[in-house]
């Protein structure tokens, strides 16, 4: 039988704030997932701490609630135990940019399988509106007594630079085209990053949900014009393929740079970058030990019913025989 959303939904009390973002993008993974057709035992839900953490609470899978900033290591460790899993961790822009920020640069770097979706609203929503490591300098959120002394980080450079292999914003508000990206994010062979802009209507007064949709600005007919675009619209190609000469990545390097500046007036949504020229983790794995995949950590039964151990490191040991 087809898996529905309903597959992936709990009856746990969501006490998320009205208006909140979290909303979208919960719907959103869920959305996906069953979209894609797993079961919930195929797949588990990682968080750390703050509004986003409460989101394997909310789904219907393997769900597992980690540290302030830990997520991505939990999740990685979930992923190299068992293969099989489809993996998606989820965190605010505090828990990943902040105390989160080295995990989320070696996770990069690692490029292990799996997805990872930032919520980024500019504040600690769950700690009374401190401003975030996201939140740009100069602006001052009701929940400030001056304005932020800090620049903000723009998590899609970060992410380039620390090796993730696909690379996408999505806006909470829009929740088809989130789920497109969520679905070719979990799709992608690699360590996938999916930032979400949403509102926090707590907390940010500045990027509310009005100010993405331009409500407070008109164009000629005297419509909304919308500060949020996608970048497919505007024949933007993301993709990065084996065989491309230099010159050809570098403009797509180029092209990056400049839509992940744009800010303010005009900000673009939709996938930045697809590189398919770089291994992944598991990739790696198997050039060392051949047989991980047949007996990964989750496969292994680690005693009998006498507690003693029952690992077999015989094909371990014929790896490491000097011949």
């Amino acid at each position: 039988m087809p898996v529905k959303v309903q597959d992936f939904k709990t009856a746990v009390h969501n006490n998320w704030c009205p208006g909140c973002g979290d909303f979208g993008i919960l719907n959103s993974v869920q959305m996906a997932l069953a979209e894609m057709n797993l079961e919930p035992h195929q797949v588990a839900v990682f968080s750390g701490i703050g509004c986003s953490g409460k989101t394997p609470h909310y789904i219907n899978a393997y769900g597992v609630h980690t540290l302030h900033g830990r997520v991505l290591p939990f999740a990685i460790g979930g992923k190299l135990a068992n293969p099989e899993l489809t993996v998606v961790a989820v965190g605010g822009d505090g828990d990943g940019m902040g105390i989160g920020g080295g995990h989320f640069v070696n996770a990069g770097r690692r490029n292990v399988d799996m997805t990872y979706i930032l919520h980024n609203n500019g504040v600690y929503g769950l700690t009374k509106g401190q401003a975030s490591p996201t939140l740009k300098l100069g602006v001052q959120t009701k929940s400030l007594p001056m304005p932020n002394i800090n620049e903000g980080i723009n998590p899609l450079f970060l992410s380039l630079a620390a090796g993730y292999t696909f690379i996408a914003r999505g806006y909470a508000y829009d929740i088809k085209h989130l789920v497109g990206l969520i679905k070719q994010a979990i799709n992608h062979r690699g360590a996938s990053f999916v930032e979400v802009l949403q509102p926090c209507p707590t907390y940010n007064d500045i990027n509310t949900k009005d100010w993405y949709g331009g409500e407070d600005r008109k164009d000629a007919t005297g419509r909304a014009a919308p500060r949020v675009y996608k970048v497919d619209e505007k024949s933007y190609n993301p993709d990065i393929k084996p065989g491309m000469s230099a010159e050809e990545v570098n403009g797509k390097l180029a092209n990056f740079v400049s839509k992940a500046m744009e800010w303010g007036d005009r900000i673009p949504i939709g996938i930045f970058m697809k590189n398919e020229t770089t291994s992944s983790y598991d990739e790696r794995i198997l050039e060392r030990i051949p047989f991980y995949m047949q007996v990964p950590p989750a496969k292994r039964l680690i005693a009998d019913e006498a507690n003693r151990s029952s690992a077999d490191l015989t094909p371990l040991f014929n790896e490491l025989k000097v011949r």
